[in-house]
């Protein structure tokens, strides 16, 4: 299809009073030259170079007798030109050759151009002719000429006296009369052609008119308005010989156009309206086709205050229309009515500011060669104020402007060509572009080129004299890897079939040549067919192969079957395209046989809008072939032609099966310009059954698209086009010289590829004719795609606001059929609420009549755990029904909510049940689109909360460590939650549901989860813990919480190594790995520790040592935001005896992002050290013993949570994961020092006693770090027994101490030792399987790869 492109360029005439301003243009029958009227002025123009030829300007004497120029018009053969007068003269005009071989304008090309001047056709194509023009006849008729019209030989004048006058071109009247109008009949159809009435008064005649060949007649518009097409009942053109055909209804007619190709007639009215008419073949009266008209919904400003319609214009190959107006403004329509482009909207109309501009007016206008541009004189020149200025001033001068044109490929024309070929073969008229879309062959004046999108190569003919020997008349098409087009060989005046391999050389000797009878006018490929239309209005079939012979590769074509359509075509030009398919009336279900429903081919026919289908006729005897070569078997003949459709414009269908979409591929797809597509779709029983009888096995299915359709993508079921869009670029320019520029009165025109889906017209268009199993088939076959949801809201919507807004009541209304198909599919809940939210209010009530209760369909979300649908319902039910509801069904949702771990959507659920309870149910807040991703996994839960490592006063005593709590409220609602109205009644309903849900965490002993609500919610943790010490925040069982957290943190279990017997760590020579850990900026954010500690500088490359009892603590004083790295090493141990461990320095760097990048530690002297095997397999079997690094540092932060909440037996349990003895020791210290509750102390020893018991049954790997605790576990005891009663709790600022005992120490030192509490076999705790300890430390070594983790020893 056509699109604008760039500006419009302007062509400036010689500079001349206002008086000689150009007003009317017309392009010769070839579209090579143009003639340019001014009142007293005949301008010969050349259209490539767009350049001024000749001029003949009329002497004043001679101007006054005959009057200023009017209208002109061509002789078929472009030697002469007519031109009216206002006097009633017509000036004959004969064009001339001035120079002989010499031209006006010629190319100059460097030196070494490849250009050769040589090549035949050069100085036609390249070159401007000389032409002379000389004024030879004038005719005077004695009346104002109202319509000048070329009729083959002669040339037809209506006269304002009402007359008809046919004049031969040398300038006499042929010896015949004139013919009177009123002498003509006219009447409805020609059936009543004796019967015809006459135009019954006196001063009637023709204002316009314009002679259609392929109708054999005139349209005419008369000076009432009234329109009619008038025609010769026989070969004679005489009064009695003609006769008139009028419709009733037009009164207001200004202007004609006529379209050979799709014989309609275009009526131009004053309402600004065009009515497109077409002859009835049997009564031959004009029957309307369709109309072009402005609408109010597109244009609300100005579709009615167009004016009348000035001037309509098809374009050559009249496929599109292109209308102006009185007022101004251009539009331009497909042949059947679809709006392509239109400048009184957009950009076209408003300037950048919004201010209005001006419509362009247009005086004249006329197509270009092949519709590549259009030649508009323009009324825009106004008279001036400033003659001087105006001078100057280019943009007032008379001009001529030249808008220009994209084609699409539907109109043969291809994005880029080689300018060596275009040169001399301008303009281009075919294209074709191959099934994979990587080449292109394009068809100009002579011979043809193609070009590869993969090597971005062109291949042109080597021998120019061959391209200059060919024409390509019915276009080309691909077939593998070859072109087939057909032509005409000049040289030997022969019709041929052609056929060129696409890697061999474009050279006739590579050439498979097949000679023809008759010209063809078009051409195409199906499989391993070729199917052309001949001139004789035949149809021929061929067969084609490849052929090989050694090297040399061709393809041979074979004729397969002839079928005359004489009898059918009236006129061969009226053939539109002409296409091979696999589509026809039967389905494949009835046939005799099944591979015949793939190659039952048809042909389908587009009769100047006309699909006609003819089908292999089947009704005989079915042979079963044997022979499987095609060239062999003998083809069915074709039963006679059925109309399928009208006004089609393009049809489309593919050869290709899918057994999934059946529907789509075997479908016959239409674009049939303003009344949109059309779908001949196959309808198909279910499961295979036997189908009905009375069922038709095929449908037509009508419907409506946005955009002009290029293609169609059938598997995909969309639909692509392109559209014109448009960028302004007037604010570049002041308003004082804005008049001046093309930049500033047109906006720039760029072409952008769109698509659109067209699947929920089809099922909707099914579901009206109740084929509902035919629509669910279809859509199921389509579920898979990525926009199916859409389709279904489309529809959805679309039904919804049709049938709910409409104003007559509806007999049988679609909707509930609409909703009852939709629940066919697990997309029903989303669809309808999506669907209710992007619809008005007041359609609420209607659409839930039909699809159901909203309360139900959230109730069903919340069953699905669809929580983002049930969310998106409760805005529906806060604006349906009383607050009650609302909240009732909010606490539902923020349960649930709260349960999965949804916190994007828990912080929006308080927001909402906030709005409810204060009457803010104007604006229901907007619930979450994308949920966003659960932060259990890592460290995103500390984003709320803060604690800050910082170095404090030195003065401190070593053993006392006081963690400062710094709470950071979340932004947003949830935040402000503590901070307003903290006494109000909706936070206490709120606060309720909070700590009931953190209950249940704690019951359930999922403490990852806790930490992540409480940091996501902002929820104040270590106040509802201190009110829960005693209930909920209890440890009830020991043994089951500690298996649970090795579960949720995905922490080890730790075991005996089978070489721990010999391992040097046993004897003390080494101590073991301490870890220190890359600081990470960016894990500030979420967590910073405050340790206040007395802090010693020492070495870079040292570790950190430290017992259990009260000492001093070596810590490196790193800047705790530049990332600093630090070495691991071994260093010999001291002689402290049992007493002494390794403190792992991973508790200062509890901030540490695995996330943010990679840990390094490596050690210069890495590469000199020298360990055993067991002594690396040690250091590896430390690391594996403990968990991910996000585990360790959640776990430490929960640590300090429950330290601070007083929840002691916590904190036991803690420490036993971690496996550090000081925790314990820290517990004790709290216990001795404070007033605990003896309930709790007693809790941790039976708890520790239980532990014990369990891991000397299932989990011996725990026993070696017992045995270590095992002094503070006989203090324990001690305590407990005393009965300590305190009055009151005050929880104690207590931080974990920086002494921790490697686990590997402990183990040896454990070993050495055997404790002494009672190992008793505890019955039913489950005993953990070596595999369940493998598949645990797997999963902690995947978490260890996501950065890398060196150690180096010293």
């Amino acid at each position: 299809m056509y699109f604008l492109s760039g500006w419009p360029k302007r062509l400036l005439c010689p500079p001349g009073s206002p008086a000689e301003a150009p007003f009317h243009i017309q392009s010769d029958p070839q579209r090579a030259f143009f003639a340019v009227l001014a009142p007293a002025r005949l301008s010969i123009w050349y259209s490539r170079p767009s350049v001024l030829i000749v001029t003949y300007k009329e002497p004043a004497k001679s101007s006054t007798q005959f009057g200023s120029y009017q209208q002109t018009e061509w002789r078929p053969d472009s030697t002469m030109i007519a031109v009216s007068t206002a006097n009633g003269y017509i000036l004959f005009f004969h064009i001339s050759s001035s120079r002989g071989d010499k031209y006006l304008y010629e190319p100059v090309y460097p030196k070494g151009s490849p250009q050769m001047k040589g090549m035949p056709h050069f100085k036609e194509e390249q070159c401007a002719p000389a032409l002379n023009l000389e004024m030879r006849k004038i005719l005077d008729l004695q009346a104002p000429i109202m319509s000048l019209q070329s009729v083959l030989e002669d040339l037809l004048v209506a006269t304002s006296d009402g007359f008809l006058h046919l004049i031969h071109w040398e300038g006499m009247t042929n010896g015949r009369k004139a013919i009177n109008l009123c002498t003509v009949p006219f009447s409805v159809d020609l059936q009543s052609s004796r019967v015809g009435s006459f135009l019954g008064f006196t001063d009637v005649h023709i204002r316009d008119m314009e002679y259609c060949a392929t109708l054999d007649g005139f349209a005419v518009v008369f000076n009432d308005g009234k329109v009619g097409f008038i025609t010769p009942v026989s070969s004679r053109f005489t009064a009695e010989q003609l006769h008139g055909v009028w419709p009733q209804d037009v009164v207001d007619g200004t202007c004609v156009a006529v379209n050979n190709k799709y014989r309609l007639m275009a009526f131009g009215c004053a309402s600004g309206s065009v009515q497109v008419y077409t002859i009835d073949n049997t009564s031959g009266a004009m029957l309307l086709s369709h109309k072009l008209e402005l609408t109010a919904k597109q244009y609300p400003d100005i579709w009615n205050k167009t004016g009348a319609v000035k001037l309509i214009r098809w374009s050559p190959d009249n496929s599109v229309v292109i209308v102006t107006w009185e007022y101004g403004g251009l539009s331009l329509w497909s042949v059947f009515g679809a709006q392509l482009i239109c400048t009184l909207g957009g950009d076209f109309a408003y300037r950048s500011d919004g201010t209005k501009k001006d419509p362009l007016k247009i005086n004249s206008m006329s197509w270009g060669a092949e519709g590549y541009h259009l030649w508009v004189i323009s009324g825009f020149t106004s008279q001036p104020t400033d003659i001087e200025a105006d001078i100057r001033s280019i943009g007032k001068q008379p001009s001529i402007l030249l808008f220009q044109f994209i084609k699409s490929v539907l109109t043969v024309n291809p994005c880029m060509i080689s300018s060596t070929y275009l040169e001399s073969n301008w303009p281009i008229r075919f294209s074709a572009i191959d099934k994979l879309g990587q080449n292109i062959a394009v068809v100009g004046k002579f011979g043809f080129a193609h070009y590869s999108l993969l090597t971005k190569k062109w291949k042109l003919f080597g021998n120019i004299t061959q391209e200059q020997n060919m024409i390509v008349t019915g276009g080309l098409a691909w077939w593998n890897d070859f072109m087939v087009l057909a032509c005409y060989n000049i040289n030997d005046h022969q019709e041929e079939l052609r056929v060129y391999l696409r890697t061999s050389n474009l050279d006739n000797a590579f050439a498979h040549v097949t000679k023809t009878q008759a010209e063809t006018l078009l051409l195409s490929v199906f499989r391993d067919m070729v199917i052309v239309f001949r001139a004789d209005c035949s149809i021929c079939l061929y067969s084609i192969e490849r052929k090989s012979d050694g090297s040399h590769t061709t393809a041979g074509i074979q004729v397969l079957q002839e079928v005359s359509m004489s009898r059918y075509i009236p006129h061969p030009f009226l053939v539109v395209s002409v296409t091979l398919t696999s589509v026809s009336t039967e389905n494949g279900i009835t046939l005799k046989m099944p591979q015949q429903a793939r190659d039952a081919e048809s042909i389908m026919l587009n009769l100047a809008g006309q699909l006609i289908m003819m089908q292999r006729d089947r009704s005989g005897p079915q042979i079963r072939e044997k022979d499987n070569n095609p060239t062999q078997r003998k083809l069915l003949p074709f039963c006679p032609p059925v109309v399928l459709a009208q006004s089609v414009e393009n049809v489309w269908t593919t050869c290709r099966a899918n057994k999934q979409k059946r529907h789509l591929l075997e479908a016959l797809w239409l674009s049939c310009g303003g009344a949109g597509m059309k779908v001949w779709l196959p309808l198909f029983p279910r499961d295979h059954r036997k189908p009905h009888s009375f069922l038709s096995q095929r449908i037509m299915l009508p419907f409506h698209i946005n955009i002009y359709p290029l293609a169609v993508l059938f598997e995909d079921a969309l639909v692509l086009g392109a559209v014109n869009d448009t960028l302004l670029y007037d604010s570049l320019y002041t308003r004082n010289s804005a008049r001046e520029h093309l930049e500033v009165l047109f906006p720039f025109c760029v072409v952008e590829r769109t698509s659109q889906i067209y699947l929920h017209h089809i099922l909707r268009q099914l579901l009206v004719r109740n084929l509902g199993e035919q629509a669910l088939l279809l859509a199921q076959s389509c579920a898979a795609l990525p926009y199916f949801p859409h389709v279904l809201e489309l529809m959805l919507h679309e039904v919804l606001e049709e049938e709910a807004t409409s104003r007559e009541p509806i007999p049988d209304p679609l909707l509930p059929t609409v909703a009852k198909f939709i629940t066919e599919f697990p997309l029903f809940l989303q669809t309808v609420v999506h669907c209710a939210r992007k619809t008005e209010y007041a359609l609420w009530n209607y659409l839930f009549a039909a699809v159901g209760n909203p309360k139900d369909l959230f109730e069903e979300c919340l069953m699905a755990q669809d929580l983002d649908t049930a969310a998106s319902y409760l805005i529906i039910l806060q604006n349906m029904e009383v607050p009650a509801v609302s909240r009732q069904h909010a606490t539902l949702l923020f349960n649930t909510a709260l349960e999965q771990g949804k916190w994007d959507l828990c912080r929006h659920m308080i927001r909402f049940l906030k709005a409810i309870g204060s009457g803010d149910s104007e604006t229901p807040p907007s619930t979450p689109t994308a949920q966003e991703p659960s932060s259990s996994g890592g460290f995103e839960f500390f984003r709320n909360r803060s604690i800050s490592l910082s170095q404090s006063a030195e003065n401190v005593p070593p053993s006392k460590f006081s963690l400062q709590k710094t709470l950071s409220m979340p932004s947003g609602p949830s935040g402000k939650r503590w901070s307003k109205d903290s006494d109000c009644a909706e936070n206490m309903y709120i606060d309720m549901m909070l700590w009931r849900h953190a209950r249940r965490l704690l019951e359930d002993v999922r403490l990852k989860d806790l930490g992540c609500f409480a940091a996501q919610l902002g929820f104040e943790l270590i106040s509802w813990l201190c009110k829960e010490r005693t209930r909920a925040a209890r440890v009830d069982n020991f043994v089951i919480a500690l298996k649970r957290l090795h579960k949720d943190f995905l922490w080890p279990l730790p075991i005996i190594p089978a070489s721990s017997i010999n391992s040097p760590f046993k004897n003390g020579k080494y101590r073991t790995v301490g870890e220190q850990l890359l600081k990470s900026p960016a894990a500030n954010a979420f967590l910073s520790l405050e340790i206040d500690t007395r802090i010693s500088n020492i070495q870079r490359s040292q570790s950190w040592f430290s017992n259990i009892g009260p000492t001093h603590h070596e810590v490196d004083t790193a800047s705790s935001h530049e990332p600093q790295m630090q070495d691991a090493f071994l260093s010999p141990l001291s002689h402290k005896g049992d007493e002494c461990s390794i403190g792992s320095a991973t508790d200062l760097t509890e901030s540490s992002s695995m996330v943010d990048g990679d840990w390094t530690m490596v050690d210069e002297n890495f590469s000199t050290l020298s360990l055993t095997q067991s002594e690396l397999e040690h250091i590896s079997m430390e690391l594996a013993s403990k968990g991910p690094h996000k585990s360790q540092v959640q776990l430490r932060y929960l640590l300090h949570i429950f330290m601070e909440a007083g929840c002691l037996d916590w904190c036991v349990v803690i420490g036993l994961i971690l496996r550090e003895s000081s925790i314990i020791s820290q517990v004790l210290t709290i216990s001795q020092s404070s007033e605990v509750d003896g309930e709790m102390l007693q809790n941790i020893k039976t708890g520790l006693h239980a532990v014990d018991r369990w891991a000397s049954t299932d989990c011996p790997g725990y026993k070696p770090f017992l045995n270590i605790i095992k002094p503070q576990l006989q203090k324990l005891s001690e305590i407990t027994e005393e009965q300590v009663q305190p009055d009151a709790f005050q929880p104690v600022a207590m931080g974990k101490t920086i002494e921790q005992t490697s686990p590997r120490a402990e183990e040896s030192r454990g070993s050495s030792s055997h404790g002494s509490i009672p190992q008793i076999e505890v019955g039913g705790s489950s005993v953990v399987s070596r595999k369940e300890e493998d598949t645990t430390s797997g999963d902690e070594e995947e978490h260890f790869q996501d950065g890398t983790y060196d150690c180096s020893v010293s």
